[in-house]
């Protein structure tokens, strides 16, 4: 009886273990975090000690309720491995594993997820995920009858439930501080936050009443003209808005645009900190406040409502991962294979993308014409590869995806080489339009979906969630340009006096239904930059 006893015994022993060996192995982030809050005195070390209880309590109460008779082992082996990786890159880039996130992970292509890669990911994969895997998998567990095995597993959860309780009362002052004004602290758990946001995403993206697709803007008409439009609008990739010398940056990122006489835009915001969550955003008529990402999903966005005019002709060429759902009803094209893009040596540039515009232009036929270009830009965190040689111009540069090995100067000079490329590459674009003005009207915006962290505060890359984020991923690059027949329509001598305003991705959709002089209801002139 006590030999069985001592074998069921091992399941909770198993999930007790692994508890605790995530609490002290898998939370440095969320414990570096805490001691910035709760320092180490004789006042806060009970706390301290009580926050791994209370944290192993409740790991123990998640896997005890889960971990059924074949699947323990599985459920723990999968916490152990998956919690490995979020503990690399928590630990790493200081990033917080959200449902956000995981939606970044998931649409996240095999060429981006070669970028993060690295040997000390190999090395929290190994000891932290695979080698306490294989031991659980060499452990033999036996197990009760149903009934009997589940007054055990209850009498457990009431030990657990009972140090989360106690643990709570005893230091009730500290814990209403924890909870009540320090909520982000929570968010860097591992596992007990990635398992919430997995659920929560889940639900959003499988679970959740599936919503009919909303068309808006089938009013939408645009008087003929005479001469018609050519814009590029051009998105682009995590480019913060204070590494651009044109808003003041010291080192010359903008030779080529500064001779430009491009319309900065030095007050400028993101709807999100995320390309998943921004660029559907900016092409849509939710406002940052109000944005939701299955709806924006479920309705017509700008690029719809201007094809619903038949009086636009539309073309998307990525360079980056996708539309993220915003080109799904016009013309694509993949650009990031050097099946389509010739300009490709370590990876496909975005200068590719150029290229065979004109017989794109030459076939449409007295139409205005509307060209996205989605740039690779600044992705991170190996931004030494988003720079061909050409472009260095800052040296010595990070030459390695793991940022914590290089300096802040290393960083931000292999940041700002991706920079001048895409200054070069921008420049490229408007020499390509200036070609055309005889016969369209030509102008091109620019705008980053998101900024990015370079290592300030210790936090680098991007998608920290948007109240937390700090403004180095809020605050984003961009700018216009139009030649000279399209700057009589847009008044550019007034909108020169309005650059410094503040502006967010929440303007693009009524800028470009105004920009093509888009009769609906849905327009809101108080929203379009553009407006005279």
């Amino acid at each position: 009886m006590l030999s069985i006893k001592a074998k069921v015994m091992a399941l909770f022993k198993i999930i007790g273990i692994v508890s605790v060996f995530l609490v002290l192995g898998f939370n440095v982030e969320f414990f570096s975090n805490v001691l910035k809050v709760y320092p180490i005195s004789i006042h806060n070390i009970g706390f301290l000690f009580s926050l791994c209880i209370v944290l192993a309590s409740v790991i123990f109460i998640v896997l005890t309720l889960f971990s059924v008779k074949y699947v323990t082992k599985v459920l723990l082996m999968f916490v152990l491995i998956v919690s490995s990786l979020s503990a690399y890159f928590m630990d790493t880039y200081h990033i917080i594993i959200d449902d956000t996130m995981i939606q970044n992970m998931l649409q996240t292509d095999l060429s981006e997820s070669i970028d993060l890669f690295s040997f000390k990911l190999i090395l929290y994969l190994f000891f932290l995920g695979l080698l306490p895997s294989y031991l659980i998998y060499k452990v033999d567990i036996k197990y009760y009858s149903f009934f009997k095995e589940l007054l055990i597993r209850l009498k457990y959860i009431a030990i657990a439930a009972i140090l989360i309780v106690v643990s709570l009362s005893s230091f009730g002052k500290h814990y209403s501080s924890f909870f009540r004004e320090h909520k982000s602290l929570r968010y860097s758990t591992n596992p007990t936050y990635w398992i919430y946001s997995s659920g929560e995403y889940i639900y959003n993206r499988f679970l959740k009443t599936k919503l009919h697709f909303k068309h808006i803007g089938l009013d939408a008409k645009i008087q003929k003209h005479k001469i018609p439009k050519l814009i590029i609008m051009v998105v682009g990739e995590a480019l913060r808005a204070d590494h651009m010398s044109l808003n003041g940056y010291t080192k010359d990122t903008n030779s080529f645009l500064s001779k430009d006489d491009v319309l900065n835009f030095s007050n400028f915001y993101s709807c999100a900190t995320s390309t998943a969550q921004s660029v559907p955003c900016m092409f849509s008529i939710m406002g940052r406040k109000e944005y939701d990402y299955d709806k924006a999903q479920n309705m017509d966005n700008v690029l719809d409502i201007l094809n619903h005019t038949n009086s636009v002709k539309i073309l998307w060429r990525d360079n980056n991962s996708d539309s993220k759902g915003v080109a799904l009803r016009v013309q694509y094209q993949n650009y990031k294979t050097p099946k389509n893009n010739t300009v490709c040596d370590s990876e496909c540039r975005d200068e590719g993308m150029l290229i065979g515009l004109d017989k794109f232009v030459d076939s449409t036929s007295h139409k205005d014409i509307l060209i996205i270009l989605h740039q690779m830009g600044n992705h991170g965190p190996a931004y030494y590869k988003r720079s061909p040689q050409a472009y260095k111009k800052f040296q010595d540069e990070c030459k390695t995806n793991q940022l914590e090995e290089c300096s802040k100067e290393q960083i931000a000079n292999a940041y700002d080489n991706a920079i001048v490329y895409t200054d070069y590459f921008l420049h490229k674009a408007i020499s390509w339009l200036k070609q055309h003005s005889a016969n369209y009207k030509c102008g091109l915006i620019y705008m980053s979906d998101h900024g990015e962290s370079l290592g300030e505060g210790g936090v680098y890359l991007h998608g920290l969630p948007y109240w937390v984020a700090p403004q180095a991923q809020k605050h984003i690059a961009s700018l216009m340009w139009f030649d000279d027949n399209l700057s009589k329509d847009v008044d550019v001598y007034a909108l020169k006096h309005k650059l410094s305003s503040k502006y967010s991705h929440d303007n693009l959709f009524h800028t470009l239904l105004g920009l093509f002089n888009v009769q609906t209801q849905v327009y809101d002139k108080k929203l379009d930059i553009l407006a005279k």
